[in-house]
């Protein structure tokens, strides 16, 4: 079953509809697959209303001069972490209440019949998770997780946003667009005066359960992510240019493996010269037409 509301096309680059040709292809790779690894990003959840930074002309780097907080930062600096659970705050009520689009729900239904062996996403928006997959791996964590970098408490983004409102009953700031993580732009004014807690437990830093720029994925999440793709007999990627390393180092160990790969998603790839098969769509446009 697939949703049947619109899609946003807001963050989406323009595109031709699929090619019946393309979607043969496409069909004949899906059916040929017997245990077939997916991996999506950003351009995934773009039709459900949420940017990415990449994509030409709509993404947040072909916009703004805005770039995403670096771990570093984060960890060094408390204006920035301010600066950063400020905008957060401001952005979580909408992005928290984005839903999965047809393609979140066509691999949901793709692992319930067992054909899709394993899925790893690059994205941070939970969106695989509401749409009901279960043999997922989130590659860079998620927003909806927040723990301490002192003790490792969790807790949820929801139950923090609680603490934000208790500590900054008066605070108001009107956001000027939205990012791709969840944030909004705000001006330094603006943030100035917002509270942030502390771990309950430790008095700690707070940080989302998300890997930032210029921090690294766990060597234990990396080497279960091979060790799926070990059992996997051919690779999708969906919605993603795989210019991240962390992604890409799965591509080139299914290259490797001389597993076939086919890649949907609007514009370039690092993998486009080596695909079995490439495919400038949509991916709730294509993904629902194939069987």
């Amino acid at each position: 079953s697939v949703s049947r509301t619109s899609p946003n096309l807001d963050f989406v680059p323009a595109c031709l509809p699929p090619d019946p040709v393309e979607v043969e292809e496409l069909q004949r790779f899906v059916s040929n697959s017997k245990r077939l690894f997916v991996m999506t990003g950003a351009g995934i959840s773009t039709e459900s209303g949420i940017p990415d930074y990449r994509s030409e002309g709509v993404g947040l780097y072909a916009r703004t001069d805005r770039r995403p907080i670096q771990h570093a930062e984060f960890v060094r600096s408390a204006s920035a972490r301010q600066r950063y659970w400020a905008r957060n705050f401001v952005g979580w009520p909408q992005f928290s209440s984005h839903q999965p689009n047809r393609a979140h729900l066509v691999l949901r239904d793709w692992e319930k019949v067992g054909k899709l062996h394993w899925l790893v996403t690059q994205n941070v928006d939970a969106l695989h998770t509401k749409a009901g997959s279960q043999r997922i791996t989130e590659l860079h964590g998620c927003t909806h997780r927040v723990f301490c970098l002192a003790c490792g408490d969790q807790i949820s983004r929801s139950e923090l946003q609680e603490h934000f409102e208790a500590l900054n009953p008066t605070w108001k700031a009107e956001a000027f667009g939205v990012a791709p993580d969840g944030d909004v732009f705000l001006t330094d004014e603006q943030v100035r005066n917002f509270q942030v807690p502390a771990c309950r437990k430790c008095n700690g830093i707070l940080k989302p359960d998300v890997t930032f720029f210029g921090d690294t994925v766990s060597r234990e999440k990396v080497d279960f992510v091979h060790q799926r793709l070990a059992e996997s007999d051919s690779m999708l990627v969906a919605g993603s240019s795989m210019q991240v390393y962390s992604g890409y180092r799965f591509a080139l160990a299914a290259q490797e493996k001389q597993l076939p790969i086919a890649i949907l998603n609007i514009g370039p790839t690092r993998l486009d010269h080596f695909a079995s098969l490439k495919l400038n769509s949509r991916c709730g446009e294509l993904l629902p037409l194939i069987v």
